[in-house]
């Protein structure tokens, strides 16, 4: 088999699948027309996975019974899986489940903390967790301005951010720092405005300069596991993710992702496609994949847009 005709097998096989991975094999790999790749993302609310997890949200306007637990059916990760899904947030469905989250869903997962009251969009007190709900907030068209405001004054002086910072902590997280980066970016696209742009190119360059996985300190890789690749990835970080946020962010690849990329490619295997290596314990909904040991749509879309959009450069000029 050519190597042609495998690739060709690969977009097949991706499209073998549920809307909301058609939609993005249409419009990120086989170049579909806008008013194709849209009819199809209009499915996502109406049929398959989007469809079935529209359809548990409680009357008290949450998933799972809780807002940021149960992992990994609360609010805020199934809220996440919908966005990675590519609901479309002008969909009559989305509309009146975001408004039953804005109206009625508050942090009171431990109802003695003092954010408990606090509103959905208003958010808690993590850099993590925040960052999810701007990212969230952002993408289906909700005012989260006050947790903008707020991560913009918790960026350290490295250019990351970190969970652990209210605790002593001075060097920023990987895992805290993309979720911020990715949230500061649909911030910007849903609201045009540049305010965070800033502090998200300093907390670009934080990843860059660390080559996505090591330590500037001693050049070891942070953590093995980032680079075996997850999905959903939840709060946590892994090369792909980093590299597709920069894909997603228009950044030109440049010597500074030529390992993490390769790494990327290494992963394929010989039919085309990457495999899930693990999945994060915890109750899910349901399965959208068969599991680890097994390859994964999700992962091999990914790693497919990733690839496309670092072809055309040479990561080592």
């Amino acid at each position: 088999m050519s190597p042609t005709d495998a690739s060709q097998a690969t977009i097949d096989w991706l499209l073998d699948s549920d809307p909301s991975i058609r939609w993005q094999v249409m419009r990120d790999l086989s170049d579909e027309p806008e008013d194709v790749v849209a009819a199809e993302r209009g499915r996502v609310a109406t049929e398959g996975w989007g469809a079935r997890l529209l359809a548990l949200q409680g009357s008290d306007g949450r998933w799972g019974g809780g807002t940021y637990q149960p992992k990994w059916t609360s609010t805020t990760n199934t809220l996440a899986l919908l966005r990675d899904l590519g609901l479309d947030p002008a969909s009559e469905r989305a509309s009146n489940a975001l408004s039953q989250v804005r109206e009625k869903v508050k942090w009171n997962d431990h109802p003695d903390a003092p954010w408990a009251e606090n509103p959905y969009f208003v958010g808690e007190v993590e850099p993590c967790i925040n960052a999810r709900v701007i990212a969230i907030g952002s993408y289906f068209g909700q005012d989260v301005q006050v947790l903008v405001d707020r991560l913009l004054g918790e960026q350290l002086p490295d250019g990351g951010w970190n969970c652990e910072a209210e605790n002593g902590s001075t060097r920023s997280s990987f895992h805290t720092t993309i979720n911020v980066l990715e949230g500061f970016l649909e911030h910007e696209r849903a609201t045009g405005t540049t305010e965070a742009t800033e502090a998200r190119l300093r907390g670009q360059q934080y990843l860059l300069e660390r080559g996505l996985l090591r330590r500037l300190s001693t050049g070891e890789v942070v953590d093995p596991a980032w680079t075996y690749f997850f999905f959903p990835t939840r709060w946590h970080y892994d090369v792909l993710r980093g590299l597709d946020y920069l894909r997603s962010a228009g950044v030109e690849p440049d010597e500074r992702c030529a390992e993490a990329i390769e790494l990327v490619e290494k992963r394929r295997g010989d039919d085309g496609r990457w495999i899930m290596h693990y999945s994060y314990p915890g109750e899910v909904h349901f399965d959208m994949e068969e599991g680890e040991g097994h390859p994964s749509r999700w992962i091999t879309l990914g790693a497919l847009r990733v690839l496309e959009w670092s072809s055309g450069h040479s990561p080592s000029k």
